[in-house]
């Protein structure tokens, strides 16, 4: 096998791990430096690779890259911007060619969602199409745990703990107050069409705690008098209740309750403000005082309460996706393997990108409860091992010690490129 240098670039929402898979990558490939040269990151996801702005990752420390292990977001940047296919922009992909040559790239790490698995496809698709040898893996990385055949994602299983956590310690609070002031608490939650991380407000009602909570999902249509209710209901029997509610909620119209009538770069609807909606809802239906609250970038950037099985997880991606190479594959994902659950084991596998790339996967109907607003025991069984387990980052001076790579420049070979 000729050596290579290797491209590997983060896409799409970030998360409090997918560091983790950044640095499985890199440690994994300076561990076969007689078949992987350097490996240059792109600066701002694939964007980096069409306007030749590298980062040689060989510039850093073996004790910063591991750094990488234990912060979030993202290291070299990440974007939201999505190739057409081959035959519409043309222009894109002979960048790309032009790109790989002069840095002699022939391995490529795409660490992304679902539209970043469409994209690392399409990258894959250049050797066929335009006579370039590229092997092109995808790193699954998404909060919102829709990637199809993997059993979760990496990022899914923090997010998970940090609303999980977050309801239980909301709940006791409202519960405090409950008596004279606020009796209904909602926590909006990220999820354009899956509710896994609503979901995960749910392990907060069982056991030991069993505290009253009341899951809007995407899955289910939403009903304002079932809704009101099942609050009514939940506030009369204990004195209060919260709500977890997913931005990817929808009325019975199929419109979404936060669309603000924005695009994002994807296509897709701009989401965000559901809660004040729902809030809005109990006071005018019920006349319940209130407080709600988005938990927005905090979910997905809260790496001081990681799950230690999606730092595991996250790691072990990163690493698999740099083998998968190394043994000749080209189009294909790394995936996680659940194979038991009590007690919890989990292994690799592979899924082709053909089975992955703009392919959601939702909730099933058996991990909600019949009557739309909680999780089942099976759901509760799923999400459990997910989120455990404790990776605490180390502490200076009471802060998270995260680390900020150099992220030096590879010197330019080419003309600029115009991003259209």
């Amino acid at each position: 096998m000729t050596r290579k240098n290797a491209f590997y670039a983060q896409s799409g929402g970030v998360t409090a791990v997918i560091n983790a898979s950044a640095c499985g990558v890199i440690e994994t490939a300076r561990k076969h430096r007689d078949k992987i040269g350097k490996v240059y990151a792109g600066r701002n996801g694939i964007i980096g690779a069409l306007t030749e702005d590298l980062i040689d990752t060989s510039k850093e420390t073996a004790t910063a890259i591991a750094a990488l292990h234990h912060t979030p977001a993202g290291a070299f940047g990440s974007c939201r911007y999505k190739l057409k296919g081959l035959d519409e922009n043309r222009r894109e992909y002979e960048r790309l060619i032009e790109v790989f040559e002069a840095h002699d790239i022939g391995y490529f790490f795409y660490n992304g969602g679902g539209d970043s698995a469409d994209t690392c496809l399409k990258v894959s698709q250049l050797s066929e199409r335009m006579g370039y040898p590229i092997q092109a893996i995808h790193v699954p990385k998404t909060v919102d745990n829709d990637l199809p055949i993997t059993d979760n994602c990496p990022g899914f299983g923090s997010v998970a703990k940090y609303i999980a956590v977050s309801t239980l310690e909301a709940s006791f609070d409202v519960a405090s107050m409950a008596k004279t002031s606020t009796k209904v608490f909602v926590l909006e939650v990220m999820g354009r069409h899956a509710g896994w991380i609503a979901a995960a407000g749910g392990l907060a009602a069982g056991e030991p705690y069993n505290l009253p909570i009341v899951i809007l999902f995407p899955e289910i249509p939403f009903d304002q008098d079932k809704f009101l209710a099942r609050v009514e209901e939940m506030v009369q029997r204990h004195g209060y209740c919260s709500v977890v509610v997913s931005e990817g909620v929808r009325g019975p119209d199929g419109k979404f309750l936060s669309d603000q009538g924005m695009r994002d770069a994807f296509g897709h609807a701009q989401l965000g403000g559901v809660a004040p909606v729902v809030a809005g809802i109990v006071k005018e239906g019920l006349g319940y005082k209130y407080h709600w609250g988005v938990a927005d970038y905090l979910q997905r950037a809260a790496r001081h309460i990681a799950s230690k099985t999606d730092v595991e997880q996250a790691y072990a991606m990163g690493q698999a996706a740099v083998r998968l190479a190394l043994q000749g594959n080209n189009a294909v994902m790394p995936t996680i393997e659940r194979r038991s659950n009590k007690p919890y084991r989990w292994g690799v596998g592979t899924a082709p990108l053909k089975k992955v790339a703009n392919v959601e996967k939702m909730m099933p109907r058996s991990f909600i409860t019949r009557d739309g607003f909680g999780i089942t025991e099976k759901c509760r069984d799923y999400l459990a091992p997910l989120i455990k387990g404790e990776d605490y980052p180390p502490f200076r001076n009471g802060l998270p010690r995260y680390i900020r790579l150099k992220n030096q420049a590879v010197p330019k070979k080419l003309p600029p490129f115009e991003l259209k």
